[in-house]
């Protein structure tokens, strides 16, 4: 390996431009490379990131689509420059480092391990087991907020918490409706319901798991967008993680057509927030 591929010039962009360019894409267009440790990995990263720790990342360069712009990331803009010029040195077109690192990044955030909640998808290997586990874990958290709305005593937070359950009904709605253009037959909701992990919200976890993990505080509208962000930005790290691990295709892109509506419905929380805050 020649010295001067570290001195291959990369296009650099700070966290709010690279939010920027996100935000402008569907959720397969760009990968997102994240070059930390595993520990680090797994305390926060951007949804869909991939782990490639910059001391291994020539490990990985095999599983990197070539054809796709790539985003990498560390902590604070340093080994991720290292790496970009690194890949760009090894024939990789498109390469652009994010400055300033996840320190910087002030956008939604996923955690735990690359492996966290892809058991439940194992054997998934077709369209119809791909949504038949997306509706049940849609119906998780439907139940979650519906639990939560008849416990808070704050009137607008269960309201907004009953109008996060009518949300997630339309996810379960479009879930559906994709089964149905899938198949070519339709299937019954109480069909969907008796899935096999109704106990887990989206993004893997169950109640307890999210609680313990982000120890939430619901005594205002906007503590609820907070958890409801957590929560969603999970669900869209781990559709994203399932997809590459999906045995068929079409599951593949049942999985990332419903990443890319919970990047959607995220997008649209983070608007509800900023209604929040500028009302304040």
């Amino acid at each position: 390996m020649s010295w001067k591929q570290f001195l291959t010039p990369v296009k650099s962009i700070d966290a709010e431009q690279a939010r920027t360019y996100l935000d402008g894409k569907q959720v397969d267009d760009v990968t997102i490379l994240d070059v930390r440790q595993p520990k680090e990995y797994e305390s926060g990263h951007i949804p869909g990131a991939t782990l490639a720790p910059l001391p291994e990342i020539t490990d990985h360069m095999d599983r990197i689509d070539r054809s796709k712009p790539l985003l990498v990331y560390c902590a604070s803009g340093g080994r991720s420059r290292v790496a970009a010029q690194l890949l760009s040195g090894q024939g990789f077109k498109k390469v652009i480092n994010m400055a300033g690192g996840f320190h910087a990044w002030a956008g939604e955030a996923a955690f735990l391990g690359e492996e966290k909640g892809l058991a439940l998808f194992d054997g998934v290997e077709s369209v119809e087991s791909a949504l038949t586990v997306a509706y049940s874990l849609e119906a998780g958290l439907k139940d979650f907020y519906d639990t939560m709305a008849a416990k808070v005593d704050n009137e607008p937070a269960a309201n907004l918490f009953r109008q996060l359950s009518r949300i997630e009904v339309k996810h379960q709605d479009r879930i559906l409706e994709q089964y149905a253009e899938a198949t070519g037959r339709p299937v019954s909701r109480e069909d969907f319901e008796k899935g096999p992990v109704p106990e887990v919200l989206e993004g893997g976890l169950t109640t307890e798991e999210y609680t313990n993990l982000l120890m939430p505080s619901m005594d205002t509208v906007a503590d609820i967008i907070e958890l409801a962000m957590s929560i969603e930005a999970q669900a869209l790290d781990l559709y994203l993680r399932a997809s590459e691990k999906a045995r068929s295709e079409a599951g593949r892109q049942a999985l990332l057509q419903i990443a890319n509506e919970e990047k959607t419905h995220l997008a649209r929380l983070g608007q509800l927030m900023e209604e929040i805050i500028d009302g304040e």
